[in-house]
């Protein structure tokens, strides 16, 4: 019986696959040259933005194109379009045109000896005489009558030369006393219907509108002194009023040529306005 069990246990043995010889423990090289190699990382965003934008970083992506349609870049930070390129160009040739149809390249004198003072679009001329100071003071804004623009618009004819515009401000004259604390102001007026008539010598061609007295070397006039109006005075003492300035200069002869001075003036000042407006409009 022993030897029958030794037989079938050598028998079990044989049929039995042998077992594996025992492994050595690997080392930490190799069991890292065993793992799998490491996902690679993604690029950075902020380094995509930065070849994107040619290595100039945020801004650069940020940074509004220039040239955009329409639109005209000169440096000065100011928005220039072909709009204000046309406008300019019109300005050009209108300053040419303007300058060639120029009476006066500078202002003419007044006759009688009267000093002229000109700050911007306000003129003043003074003369002394036999202890009186005579001030004429006016200003060219809104000088032309806006019916003297429609009438030469209707009456022009297609090959007639435009008519030259007139400048017929109101005037304010002072005479003062070297012995009183008074300035006699008078208000005058050009009427529409009275300029231009040169054949008429007996008509005056302004008129007076207003009469008062102001303190002597106040910048500032009472509105609470007395004013006259002239529309309801008694022709008799107007004419006397009339006669007053004449006797001081301030005749039609004067009045043609205050007409003349400040066309003249107003428009040397339209020129430098269209020459302003001109270096507006292209930023210079």
């Amino acid at each position: 019986m022993l030897l029958a069990r030794s037989l079938r246990a050598a028998a079990a043995a044989a049929l039995r696959p042998p077992l594996p010889a025992p492994r050595r423990p690997l080392s930490s090289a190799a069991r890292r040259a065993l793992l799998p190699p490491p996902a690679a990382a993604a690029p950075a965003l902020a380094r995509s933005l930065w070849q994107l934008g040619g290595g100039a970083g945020r801004t650069a992506l940020l940074r509004p194109r220039r040239g955009s349609a329409g639109r005209v870049s000169c440096g000065c930070g100011g928005l220039h379009t072909e709009g204000d390129k046309a406008f300019a160009q019109f300005l050009t040739d209108e300053i040419k045109e303007e300058k060639k149809i120029q009476k006066h390249k500078s202002l003419p004198k007044v006759s009688g000896g009267w000093e002229l003072e000109v700050h911007g679009t306000e003129a003043k001329l003074v003369r002394k005489i036999a202890g009186e100071k005579i001030t004429v003071t006016f200003n060219i804004n809104n000088s032309i009558p806006p019916s003297a623009e429609e009438d030469t618009q209707e009456q022009q004819k297609p090959d007639e030369q435009e008519p030259e515009l007139t400048s017929t401000p109101n005037f304010v004259v002072e005479v003062i006393k070297d012995d009183t604390k008074q300035t006699l102001v008078l208000d005058c007026h050009f009427p529409e219907d009275e300029i231009g008539h040169e054949g008429e010598e007996e008509s005056d061609i302004f008129t007076i509108r207003e009469v008062s007295f102001q303190p002597t070397g106040e910048a500032d006039w009472k509105d609470t002194n007395y004013t006259l109006n002239t529309d309801s005075l008694d022709w008799a003492l107007y004419d006397h009023l009339m006669d007053f300035l004449a006797d001081r200069g301030v005749d039609n002869t004067f009045a043609d040529e205050l007409i003349e001075l400040s066309t003249a003036l107003e428009h040397q000042e339209y020129i430098k306005f269209l020459e302003d407006l001109k270096s507006f409009v292209k930023c210079q």
